[in-house]
């Protein structure tokens, strides 16, 4: 794990759900002096017994630390808890972790800085038993001076980035993220589904469906800068030619009794892309199509 801040800094943590007491666990194994507060406070017995403050009150967890950290369950959730300490939000330097989408983090941070807060979003990629580890990515984004001023007392959490100026970008990577996952996992499902047609079972495909995984993450640098540059030279396959595997993949599902729908939404995508005259590009050449809105 990185290198975490020498000196201890207070920290307070807002919200203590499995992530809210994971948070504040690492911070007090880190040896942060760390004060927290819950609606429930009975969720707070073990930290306290570790070694945490129990605020009354949020106004007092926001001026008991350098750095608040709230992480509950919406965003509405942020503005009904804080809304009633402008006072104590005056000067924070808070950073919420709460999942919600850009435009929320964007809004929030407008809400936040009108009331004299220093603000950071952020969006954590992990699980709870993570935290405090290198596993544990968390994305931060908002002012740069704002991370870096606090950086080493952050890395008690895990892997730390700042993604940008942008409040919003921390959101916007973390649905990506999710979109990357459940791609990844669908993916995995359907072919697993397919070979237990013949009686294989998912622990016997799964080494060889990881290695394809790996595999194909190795393409993205190239692929990426095709899109950057909006070029798409068929280096590898043209997507007409991708195409045609595609419709292999449907008859076969469709032949064997497997749910076809997952490669039957691609392939109209990439028949959409061929149309429009790009069969003879490389794959890439869909960002086009998912740049689109989606049809109803």
């Amino acid at each position: 794990m990185n290198k975490t801040s020498d000196t201890p800094v207070a920290v307070s943590v807002i919200g203590l759900g499995l992530m809210g007491r994971a948070l504040a666990g690492a911070f007090l194994k880190a040896g942060h002096p760390t004060t927290v507060w819950n609606r429930t406070t009975a969720r707070a017995d073990r930290l306290v017994a570790e070694g945490a403050r129990l605020a009354p009150t949020v106004d007092d967890a926001l001026k008991a630390g350098s750095v608040a950290i709230i992480c509950v369950t919406d965003y509405p959730a942020v503005y009904e808890l804080l809304g009633a300490s402008a006072g104590a939000l005056h000067g924070t330097m808070l950073i919420n972790l709460t999942s919600g989408d850009s435009a929320q983090a964007r809004e929030a941070a407008r809400w936040a800085e009108e009331r004299g807060a220093r603000y950071l979003d952020g969006a954590i990629m992990a699980i709870p038993s993570a935290i405090g580890t290198a596993e544990a990515v968390i994305l931060h984004s908002g002012p740069q001076s704002y991370f870096e001023a606090h950086k080493s007392t952050l890395q008690a959490l895990g892997t730390v980035t700042h993604l940008g100026a942008d409040h919003g970008l921390a959101a916007l990577y973390d649905v990506a993220g999710l979109a990357m996952m459940w791609s990844v996992l669908n993916a995995w499902l359907q072919g697993t589904a397919l070979v237990g047609t013949a009686g294989v079972d998912a622990t016997a495909f799964a080494p060889f469906a990881r290695q394809i995984a790996a595999g194909v993450a190795e393409w993205l640098p190239g692929y990426a800068e095709q899109i950057a540059r909006g070029s798409y030279p068929a280096e590898v396959s043209a997507l007409e030619t991708d195409v045609r595997a595609m419709a292999h993949l449907i008859e076969e599902s469709e032949a064997v009794g497997v749910n076809a729908e997952l490669p039957r939404l691609i392939k109209a995508m990439a028949d959409r892309s061929i149309a429009a005259g790009h069969g003879g590009e490389q794959y890439p050449v869909l960002i086009e199509e998912f740049g689109k809105p989606g049809r109803n």
